[in-house]
């Protein structure tokens, strides 16, 4: 399969996307970085929008993936919870099971791009 062509899953939820590889990234970066603001800056993108991104897969599942953290002399921080690294880690398996099942296709499907 073609290192540009790659087959993408989303979970939805209702009209959300409960996870996907951008809310992934940013869950890796948040444990990583152990912040919402340093962790966007990681993967450049605005706060407001790795705020935004959070709060969805927070709505979405039954209990919070990432919790804030307040006070302190630096700020407070965020951390991806016990329940988000579980889900982060079935979803990560998930997006390998899907790449690894159309593998074939996607190598037939690349024939057809640019």
């Amino acid at each position: 399969m073609s290192d540009t062509l790659q087959p993408q899953l989303k979970v939805s939820f209702r009209k959300s996307i409960a996870m996907g590889p951008g809310k992934a990234a940013l869950l890796d970066s948040i444990q990583k970085n152990g912040s919402i603001s340093a962790a966007a800056r990681d993967l450049g993108m605005s706060y407001r929008r790795a705020w935004i991104l959070v709060d969805t897969m927070n709505q979405c599942f039954s209990s919070r993936l990432v919790e804030t953290l307040t006070g302190g002399t630096r700020g407070g921080g965020a951390q991806v919870t016990e329940f988000g690294k579980e889900v982060l880690l079935r979803f990560r398996a998930m997006e390998l099971k899907a790449t690894s099942s159309v593998s074939a296709e996607m190598a037939e499907f690349s024939q057809y791009m640019r």
